[in-house]
């Protein structure tokens, strides 16, 4: 059986697991998993895992859940080069500082403007107030200051002088608000070089290629019918509203 990745590329983290996987080669069978239409809470995905988010891997009989351990494994497995996550001990403490650093900063505060910019307005046609919507930009904005002033400094990349999981986890949800309009770049000039020197590394047509969508959200949204949110929407509302 080929190794199976589930995912959904609107979710930060399918897509960081897509670009590792695509970029290095790893032969995969691409299962695609609807967050939208909810088929992340079907009998046959929780088969696979019992948590219900994507991305989530199935290698024979083993199924493994979360972007950051699947890409270890891929990297372990496949014996992917050294820069990804090195084997220095310096180096890959500051990779691993930055994977437990994202989850509760970056990828909170990118994913409620998402929500807040697009979905919550677009899909489930509520208004978001004004304070709220300023406190979102003030979290995100803390939170881009930190890659900028702590995870960059004067580094090319997070781990020092080439790309690593670091950086395409960070990409990532860097990326998740600038598909609801929101340009994270805009007066970044630091910010907006390590996006460019991140997509020449992952090459320019892969990161364009998994990057697609949440570029065309906006669109991609006035496609789709209102009411598949209602399943969510009490969740999404104490999340994000």
């Amino acid at each position: 059986m080929a190794l199976e990745l589930y995912l959904d590329l609107f979710s930060q983290p399918c897509r960081s697991v897509y670009m590792f996987a695509k970029k290095n080669n790893i032969p995969f069978e691409f299962k695609k998993v609807s967050l939208m239409h909810g088929e992340h809470f079907g009998d046959q995905f929780g088969k696979i895992n019992m948590i219900r988010k994507v991305p989530a891997l199935r290698d024979g009989d083993f199924c493994l859940a979360e972007s950051i351990p699947i890409m270890i494994y891929l990297a372990e497995k496949f014996q992917t080069p050294d820069f990804w996550y090195p084997t220095d001990i310096h180096h890959r403490a500051r990779i691993n500082e930055y994977l437990s650093w994202q989850h509760t900063a970056i990828r909170m505060y990118g994913s409620k403007m998402f929500w807040l910019r697009l979905l919550i307005p677009k899909m489930i046609g509520m208004e978001v107030p004004k304070e709220k919507m300023d406190g979102a930009l003030e979290d995100l904005n803390n939170s881009l200051n930190l890659i900028e002033e702590k995870f960059l400094q004067d580094r090319l990349f997070i781990g020092g002088d080439q790309i690593s999981l670091a950086d395409l986890v960070a990409i990532v949800e860097v990326m998740q608000p600038v598909g609801a309009g929101l340009d994270v770049f805009n007066g970044r000039p630091k910010l907006s070089a390590w996006r460019d020197r991140v997509r020449v590394s992952i090459g320019t047509e892969l990161f364009d290629e998994a990057n697609r969508d949440i570029l065309g959200a906006q669109e991609i949204m006035g496609q789709i019918d209102p009411g598949t949110l209602e399943l969510f929407k009490p969740k999404i509302l104490r999340f994000y509203y």
